[in-house]
């Protein structure tokens, strides 16, 4: 930490200076030249003169009580005495220095969620078919996540996932994923290796998903479910849905994950569609009756998120339109 020369006389620096040791003394006209996240111990006049960018804990005399509330208002993390600081001075600093750094990484959020906003697909002109999404984080950040991308002129590969839990870690995970899918020409191979490289670095979260390849030619889908819930859904004109039910485990659990690859043809008209299981939060009853009312809400179009989820909600469709 840095401890900031003061202008004016205090008779109680000597005093300070060796019950803080391992502090590093600054000058006022120096301050530009530093780190402006290491947090800065000063005199409280300076701090209201200068009005400096570092976060900084002011020392004041016990007569400047107003000095310390104006300090307090422009930004000040702490107010000590020079006569009278805290019993275990170290201890003190440590736990506002947790705590800054930790109200920093919340000021970081916003913009940590707009640049994952930005990992997103872009929207993409197919023959024959229109991709439609939907992306709703519950806070900043989703551990929802899905993804489209060619991989030959006639194929389409495609994944939905949700990885466990929320927060910070469960969105890397979701980045991680947008940057290695780049070399799987299948959804088992695309889920096999994913499982392969949860399970090797031990990281202790599961991922459900739903991987599919579609050929924009012949209209045959191929694709494989790990664990996902809701399954996914074809809906056609004048049919009721078709729900693709699997029975099988998330990525993560298992080195030896099974996986199944299926086959369907989509007609004329029909959309395959695929959600987060945030997408259910919306309805009322158990897990059957949300379902129940999900799939009557796609089917008719009506389906809208909340102003505010409990959970992330993530919904991709594949719409034949020729």
């Amino acid at each position: 930490m840095y401890f900031i020369q003061p202008t004016r006389d205090i008779p109680q620096l000597d005093y300070v200076l060796e019950t803080l040791p391992s502090v590093q003394m600054i000058r006022i006209e120096d301050i530009d030249l530093y780190d402006p996240t290491i947090i800065a111990i000063a005199d409280v006049q300076d701090y209201l003169t200068h009005k400096w960018s570092l976060p900084t804990i002011v020392l004041a005399f016990d007569s400047e009580g107003i000095a310390l509330a104006q300090a307090w208002e422009i930004g000040a993390l702490a107010g000590w005495l020079w006569n009278n600081l805290p019993s275990n001075p170290h201890k003190a600093l440590s736990k506002i220095d947790a705590q800054y750094k930790r109200n920093q990484d919340s000021r970081d959020l916003p913009s940590a969620a707009e640049l994952q906003k930005r990992l997103l697909p872009n929207p993409i002109e197919l023959t024959n078919y229109k991709v439609e999404t939907l992306f709703k984080p519950s806070a900043y950040l989703s551990g929802d996540w899905f993804d489209y991308w060619k991989i030959s002129d006639k194929e389409l590969m495609f994944y939905l996932a949700d990885v466990s839990g929320h927060g910070v870690t469960s969105s890397l995970l979701t980045s991680w994923m947008a940057a290695f899918h780049g070399r799987s020409k299948s959804p088992r191979e695309l889920i096999k290796k994913l499982n392969g490289m949860l399970v090797q670095e031990n990281i202790e979260k599961h991922i459900t998903m739903i991987s599919g390849v579609l050929n924009l030619e012949t209209h045959s889908l191929r694709w494989s479910s790990a664990g996902h819930y809701p399954p996914a859904i074809i809906f056609e004109p004048n049919q009721a849905p078709k729900v693709l039910n699997t029975s099988s485990f998330p990525l993560g659990l298992t080195a030896d994950l099974e996986v199944e690859e299926f086959e369907c043809t989509l007609n004329k008209q029909a959309r395959f569609i695929i959600c987060s299981d945030g997408a259910l939060e919306p309805f009322d009853g158990g897990l059957s009756e949300q379902f129940e009312q999900l799939v009557y809400h796609l089917k008719n179009q009506s389906f809208q998120a909340p102003e505010h989820v409990a959970d992330d909600i993530a919904i991709l469709s594949l719409k034949r339109i020729n």
